[in-house]
């Protein structure tokens, strides 16, 4: 079952942590954002595999926006 990683606020793409193909944790870091000159990590909130990555460094993403797939 995939879970996909959503944008809950309107930020600039500071890190991509994860690549396609990485195992990960619940709790592990996917993203790093920067949004009003705050870093804030996107969690998993599943274990899995990264199957998709929708963002790069230095993109806008806004509310809603997928960032990552982990199935």
């Amino acid at each position: 079952m995939a879970e996909d990683v959503r944008a809950e606020i309107v930020a600039s793409v500071l890190e991509v942590v994860v690549h396609e193909g990485d195992e990960i944790n619940e709790g592990d870091t996917v993203v790093l954002l920067e949004s009003m000159k705050m870093e804030i990590p996107v969690l998993a909130e599943i274990a899995g595999t990264i199957s998709k990555v929708a963002v790069q460094v230095g993109d806008v993403i806004q509310a809603g926006d997928l960032i990552a797939v982990i199935s």
